[in-house]
């Protein structure tokens, strides 16, 4: 393999419901910033049916090209189908760097291509820089149970790939006059050739707020004590119209379930407003949750990790805390709502 051969960086656009979803769009952000330190063009790889008008608005994100799979063969995702289709794409044109969202998706695409290519995959990514001279990715992520950032580089294959978690990335404000280049492929899949087909697709029908979309989050820990004491993060969480969080001591003591779970092996997420309530501030919990807007931090040891982390401290027991804090609420949201009104 010739390394020189290889060059760019590309970002797969992963969409959903006719739209790039917000990863492939903070990926296109972090791209955009690898892409020029390394004085090479961005690119995004759009594959679908009836995506093209999708093509622009990766442009306006920061790509100066996107190559475009537009076939009714990709209607729905499939690995074996889209796996073709990358793996063209990239032994045309040799991308240098290909980067992936941290999706279900993206883990199952990016995974197979690797396989296939015989390449590098460093997942669940959280940093990126490049080498400017080399061109070495430098893909960082949590390891040995998120006590120290092991920074993984692929040296003797390309392309060098990773998978970055959603809300770690920032993208970058769509720019209307950006210009770029749209290079439509196309690949030969007969419908008989595929081993999968799609029968149905079931959506979630839950009304709850996803964790990874709340503007305010209010967590809850070990510290806590018990599942009754969790209770508390749950009546705190309703009068302040916020969605609930746990670290996983409290997800693996059965205080509540994982899809609550904030942190390395849970959900990133980037609020507006972050309480983190009983909540010692481990790597692996502070991974999911550093780069909120505002983090409060309520602890009773002053020496807990979360303090060093938080915009925010107040050292106490949450259960004299949290009830004070309550009442502050619903004192302003009746001075902001007077005569018995509702909010």
């Amino acid at each position: 393999m010739n390394l020189d051969d290889y060059c760019g960086v590309w970002v797969f656009l992963e969409h959903k419901e006719g739209k790039i979803v917000p990863v492939s769009l903070e990926l296109l952000g972090a791209g955009r910033a690898l892409a020029d330190k390394r004085g090479v063009p961005l690119a995004g790889l759009l594959i679908g049916d009836g995506v093209k008008p999708l093509a622009g608005e990766a442009i306006r994100y920061g790509a100066d090209i996107v190559y475009l799979y537009d076939d009714p063969i990709f209607h729905d995702y499939r690995t074996e189908s889209y796996m073709k289709a990358v793996i063209a794409c990239c032994q045309k044109y040799k991308p240098e760097i290909f980067l992936y969202g941290a999706t279900s998706t993206g883990k199952d695409l990016a995974s197979a291509v690797a396989t296939d290519l015989a390449t590098g995959l460093t997942a669940d990514t959280t940093m990126l820089d490049v080498d400017i001279e080399t061109g070495l990715l430098l893909a960082s992520r949590p390891a040995f149970g998120g006590n120290i950032m092991a920074t993984i580089l692929c040296k003797k294959h390309r392309p060098q790939m990773a998978t970055v978690r959603p809300k770690v990335m920032r993208a970058l404000e769509p720019d209307p006059a950006r210009r770029g280049q749209v290079i439509e492929e196309s690949i030969a899949i007969r419908e008989e050739e595929l081993r999968t087909k799609v029968l149905k697709i079931v959506r979630e029908t839950t009304s709850k707020l996803r964790l990874d979309e709340a503007d305010v989050i209010v967590a809850g820990g070990k510290g806590l004590g018990s599942q009754e004491g969790f209770q508390l993060i749950h009546r705190f969480a309703e009068r302040i119209g916020a969605t609930v969080g746990a670290s996983r001591d409290a997800v693996e003591a059965g205080w509540i379930d994982h899809q609550h779970q904030v942190g390395q092996t849970g959900v990133t997420v980037t609020p507006k407003i972050y309480f983190a309530i009983g909540i010692s501030g481990a790597i692996q919990h502070l991974v999911g949750m550093q780069n909120s807007g505002l983090i409060i931090a309520i602890n009773k040891d002053p020496h807990a990790p979360i303090f060093q982390h938080c915009h925010y401290g107040i050292v106490g027991d949450a259960f004299e805390i949290v009830p004070l804090l309550m009442e502050a609420f619903q004192k302003l949201v009746q001075e902001e709502v007077p005569h018995g009104g509702k909010v």
